[in-house]
């Protein structure tokens, strides 16, 4: 079958994409850009696989869908965005969308979305029931899949709550953590995203799909606690505004402050899935809470973390078309370059796909952590997002406040853009040849307070940089 896959570089759609291709279907996977697609991972698959550029805001960019295609997945969202009208970006995205599907011979669109039974709505779940309005067609049947908080090794649910388990013993929080959901083991979603594809009786429908067990988000807090063997004991006072939740959870977890305000939002309402017999026709066996903690700590344990909800790109990320930055500037530009003679240059360059997340970055980590906190506080990234896998790094990955631009073992050379909070544009780049490793950063200010920026962390720079490299040369 041909099917089209929107959202292929998300946390979802990467798992989904793996699964298709198992299961013998040519993907034609929709992307912004074609260098944020990784093919590392599906080099077996690769004859099945098709990559077209779309951007689902801008119509012009829509004519290369090919029209010869069965199934299509929508899988767009903008919940992160710091822009506060993307709800309108959303039932835009979603109307040209289903505008180019109806020139093509599609048959069905699965739609994976939000519960949304309760009558009053966060903004989020609004733009989704928009979004679901807006893909309806009579040329082709829509299926609707509406999930509550998904649980699995890289989600935003479950590394929030990771974040807020393991590092606090004490947690005073707001009243929302009484609120009630439904969660849902990442796995069973997959088996329904793949379960409905083609099912004629399940066009023009909508379902609720969810796990076994309603819980508070206190008792989803607890429960983690348990299963890891954790103490913990948690205060829930009334007091706390929207405003000091979202920074609350923005200064605790990895969550980015837009995600942060728009995840409270959310929080404030009842995510409990309407009963259906989907599961059942679908032969899908449903996981209970603790089942999927248990099976996002065997991925964690085995270190084969497929996709996290930390590489996913936000939409001012695309707007500043990053991936121009593949090529590192020379002109008016502040450099710092250091090399050091390697025995092994394997090992080495092992130790230099291994930087950052639980790792670190090998020399004056309290340091590196200072500067997270600071990125924090100036409403960054932070340091907290970690890594996806702990000793392999492909092009769009995340490592702390990094993005991953160019990851080649065989050339030796890694290539990191900064996604922290600067007066400027920052590069981090190692290569290793003819037995040498070479650490170039570069920096390239904005106006004058970047030029005094880059001049007041020179000093700190002999110091990490120069330790940090004989560290990884194996010194």
């Amino acid at each position: 079958m041909k099917i089209l896959l929107t959202g292929v570089t998300g946390y979802i759609g990467k798992r989904l994409l793996i699964q298709l291709l198992e299961e013998g279907h040519h993907i034609v996977c929709s992307v912004r850009d074609k260098n944020r697609f990784g093919l590392k991972l599906f080099k077996d698959k690769i004859d099945q696989i098709e990559v077209i550029e779309n951007d689902f805001l801008d119509e012009g960019t829509l004519n290369n869908i090919p029209k010869d295609i069965e199934v299509a997945y929508y899988l767009i969202h903008s919940m992160s965005s710091s822009d506060g009208d993307f709800k309108e970006k959303e039932k835009t995205s979603a109307d040209n969308f289903r505008t180019a599907l109806e020139k093509t011979n599609v048959k069905q669109v699965i739609f994976l979305t939000g519960i949304i039974n309760e009558e009053k709505l966060s903004k989020h779940l609004e733009s989704r029931k928009a979004v679901e309005k807006a893909l309806a067609s009579s040329v082709y049947g829509l299926t609707s899949l509406r999930a509550g908080i998904i649980v699995g090794s890289g989600s935003a649910s479950f590394e929030i709550i990771r974040d807020l388990v393991e590092k606090l013993p004490v947690m005073v929080t707001p009243k929302w953590l009484n609120t009630k959901c439904q969660p849902i083991a990442i796995r069973n979603v997959i088996q329904f995203l793949v379960g409905v594809l083609g099912k004629e009786f399940t066009y023009n429908e909508n379902y609720d799909i969810a796990g076994t067990d309603i819980v508070t988000y206190k008792q989803m807090l607890l429960q983690y606690a348990e299963i890891r063997g954790l103490k913990r004991t948690i205060f829930i006072v009334p007091i706390m505004t929207p405003r000091l939740s979202s920074y609350w959870l923005y200064f605790v977890t990895s969550t980015s402050y837009f995600l942060a305000v728009n995840l409270v939002d959310s929080m404030k309402v009842d995510v409990v899935a309407t009963k259906n017999n989907l599961a059942e026709k679908l032969d899908i066996h449903l996981f209970s809470y603790h089942e999927a903690i248990r099976l996002a700590f065997d991925k964690i344990k085995q270190n084969d973390v497929l996709s996290s909800w930390f590489d996913s790109f936000s939409n001012q990320f695309h707007s500043r078309k990053v991936w121009q930055y593949l090529e590192v500037p020379e002109e008016g530009c502040f450099k710092d370059i250091r090399k050091e003679n390697v025995d092994d240059p394997e090992k080495a360059f092992d130790r230099v796909f291994s930087i950052g997340g639980k790792t670190g970055w090998y020399y004056a980590d309290f340091l590196w952590r200072i500067r997270g906190f600071l990125d924090k506080l100036f409403g960054g990234v932070g340091l907290r997002r970690g890594r996806r896998n702990m000793s392999d790094l492909e092009a769009g990955d995340s490592v702390d406040f990094w993005r991953v631009l160019y990851a080649n073992r065989d050339e030796k050379r890694l290539l990191l853009f900064a996604e922290m909070k600067l007066p400027g544009e920052a590069w981090l780049e190692f290569t290793i040849k003819n037995g040498v490793l070479k650490q170039e950063a570069t920096f390239r200010p904005l106006g004058l307070s970047g030029r005094l920026y880059w001049y007041s962390v020179l000093p700190f720079h002999g110091l990490i940089f120069n330790g940090m490299l004989k560290k990884l040369a194996g010194k």
